[in-house]
């Protein structure tokens, strides 16, 4: 069955060394698990590296069997058997039973080729299962009131063709799972990955890590790790959490002015930073012990985020951060995720072509 995982990369830019496109687009398939931090690129890539670089790249339609390729690679015929599943399950590579052998042939006989059909095959799964995902994500108009994140993230998918369903599962479990969110070591009965994705599908509200964590009774280590998948895959954004930013800010002005005095509050305590009349309205309040978290969202209702996120850092509080779908309703996230897949898949035609032309220059 076809499944294939969208890993970005930075592309190698400018880069005709073959080793170094072929462990790019091998990487960005998620093909490659394992690093070694100092390793040159052959001995990074492994054997699906030597394997793909010397046999089927050399001559892609010659039609390599088992033998063949463990005799040029180097690999036991078993390691080169779990090699070409993996190869196959991506659509590399396509095979042909001939008398007790299967013989390989990189599909289209090139790696542009291999990947032009990759990508028809991608991008029709995509949006195939990706409708199937929006159907369980609530309508909100007003999940989408406040701005996310433009925090840099890497994106990271998997896409599968639909398999049957386990019996202690459902439809959307295996959509979870194909899709990448459980990730790669699931056990048997963790719902952790359905109850996270359950609690931010149906809120309307941003939901922070503990409050995922207490609803699942799960750690919020464990929640987190959901989350951040969720987001690597374009369906969860990190949001600021302006309605709380005022509670926090007004108790480290009390918390501070206790401990250390208005001087403090005007210097390291960042009020100084202020519009001054902004600073003396906060300070005054302080002093007269006339301070509320309302008075606070009032006083700073002119002030960006930016700052008000600056003055919380300074007074000792951290900004309070939620997760959200990142859209309105599946057809949005549908959009966004497809947004990101189509980049990726326009990278790897780049890249497949330019690894043609440089082993053919070679």
């Amino acid at each position: 069955m076809f499944r294939i995982r969208l890993v970005e990369q930075p592309m190698p830019t400018g880069s005709k060394d073959p080793d170094v496109l072929l462990a790019w687009l091998l990487d960005s398939m998620g093909l490659v698990r394992s690093r070694t931090e100092g390793a040159t690129v052959d001995e990074e890539q492994g054997a699906i590296h030597r394997m793909v670089r010397h046999t089927l790249l050399e001559e892609p339609l010659k039609g390599w069997d088992n033998a063949a390729i463990s005799e040029f690679s180097g690999l036991s015929q078993t390691g080169v058997h779990n090699q070409m599943h993996k190869l196959r399950e991506v659509g590399l590579i396509s095979s042909r039973l001939e008398g007790r052998w299967h013989v390989n042939v990189l599909r289209g006989g090139s790696m542009a080729s291999a990947v032009e059909l990759i990508a028809v095959q991608t991008r029709a799964i995509a949006v195939m299962r990706l409708a199937e995902l929006g159907d369980a994500i609530s309508d909100s108009e007003s999940r989408m009131v406040e701005a996310g994140e433009d925090e840099s993230q890497v994106f990271r998918i998997y896409i599968a063709e639909p398999g049957p369903t386990p019996e202690d599962s459902d439809r959307l479990d295996c959509l979870l799972s194909d899709l990448g969110i459980t990730g790669d070591r699931v056990k048997k009965g963790d719902t952790v990955t359905r109850q996270v994705f359950d609690e931010l599908a149906s809120s309307e509200r941003p939901l922070t890590l503990q409050t995922l964590a207490d609803r699942t009774e799960e750690t919020r280590s464990r929640a987190q790790r959901v989350v951040e998948r969720l987001r690597q895959a374009g369906i969860v954004d990190r949001v600021a959490m302006r309605d709380r930013i005022a509670m926090d800010v007004y108790a480290g002005l009390m918390r501070q002015y206790s401990a250390r005095g208005e001087e403090w509050l005007m210097g390291r305590g960042g009020l100084g930073r202020l519009d001054e009349d902004i600073s003396t309205a906060l300070i005054k309040g302080v002093r007269k012990d006339k301070m509320s978290i309302e008075k606070v969202e009032e006083i700073l209702a002119t002030v960006s985020i930016d700052a008000q996120r600056l003055l919380l850092n300074t007074l000792g509080g951290r900004m309070p951060y939620g997760y959200r779908i990142a859209g309105k309703n599946g057809a949005d996230i549908a959009e966004r995720v497809m947004i990101n897949i189509d980049r990726t898949l326009r990278r790897w035609k780049t890249v497949a072509q330019r690894l043609d032309e440089a082993v053919v220059t070679e």
